[in-house]
């Protein structure tokens, strides 16, 4: 397989977001449009509702445009009563599409990424109890299940995650971007618990923003606005050293380009985010190339 073939996109790249006010969503054919252009054949779905509801209607459209899915992003308040029901619904979608995987991000029911409270004891126990609750309703789909360490979300910092390691099985999605805001350190991640990685959202950062979002300096989505996501190899990561690190652990999945953009308006044909992700594109394909 070569290296594109396990290079996938996801429409928040296009600023196409769950959270309410995010910015300017554009439209599913100019997204998935652009991506094809771009020469990519995979996408993740996007925010619940964005392909469609109705499986053949997505199917269709996914076909129109040359284009796989492999699964989403599904935040869920997995800590409270009815929260795997968001997981139930998308895996059920995703399954019936022959996706490969489900992410989830352990929601703080919130309506965004620029709060979120802390757990307490009894919370925590439900979280894992919610967690094996996903990873089952994932398996009956023949789905993976994997977690996102997220900004904004009950399992964001380094302790959150290393919690998630020692008392649940659940795998990971190690988003670089994400475990940076939180203060996880994505190659250490990748070189200690690699066998945990089922997969990749790869970004880069700004490292100065991300440490201010951090100190509770500045919230998540004024940081994204002030341009905390670059494309790769324009930020603060070290992608070779990254992608190397997973490679030699012998993760064979999906690298997902994220760059989350916060548009304004939707840009002209031509104009845009697809800059960026032709760039990080180029950069991602050359680091494959040599870790083959």
């Amino acid at each position: 397989m070569s290296s594109v073939d396990r290079i996938a996109a996801a429409p928040i790249s296009w600023g196409v977001c769950e959270v309410p006010g995010w910015g300017a969503q554009m439209p599913v054919g100019r997204v998935l449009g652009e991506m094809l252009e771009l020469g990519l054949s995979a996408t993740e779905a996007g925010p619940e509702g964005y392909l469609g509801a109705d499986p053949d209607a997505v199917a269709r459209t996914l076909e129109q445009y040359r284009m796989r899915l492999i699964g989403g992003f599904v935040p869920a308040a997995l800590h409270v009563a009815g929260g795997v029901a968001a997981v139930e619904r998308a895996a059920q979608l995703f399954g019936g599409l022959g996706a490969d995987v489900l992410v989830v991000a352990a929601s703080a029911e919130t309506d965004g990424y620029d709060e979120r409270p802390q757990l307490s004891p009894a919370e925590w126990d439900a979280l894992f109890a919610g967690l094996d609750s996903a990873q089952d309703a994932c398996a009956r789909r023949g789905l993976r299940c994997a977690l996102h360490p997220h900004a904004g979300t009950v399992v964001e910092r380094r302790e959150e995650v290393e919690r998630v390691l020692e008392r649940s099985r659940v795998e990971l999605c190690l988003d670089t971007g994400h475990l940076m805001i939180g203060g996880v350190d994505p190659l250490a991640l990748a070189r200690d618990a690699g066998e945990r990685v089922s997969h990749v959202h790869l970004k880069d950062v700004d490292a100065p923003l991300a440490t201010r979002v951090l100190a509770g300096e500045l919230t998540y989505s004024d940081a994204v606005r002030a341009g905390l996501y670059r494309p790769l190899g324009g930020g603060s990561l070290d992608v070779s050293a990254f992608v190397g690190a997973l490679e030699q652990r012998g993760y064979d999945g999906w690298y997902v380009l994220e760059h989350d953009h916060m548009l304004t308006s939707v840009p002209p044909p031509g104009d845009g985010p697809i800059a960026d992700a032709r760039a990080s594109l180029a950069t991602l394909t050359t680091i494959l190339e040599k870790n083959q």
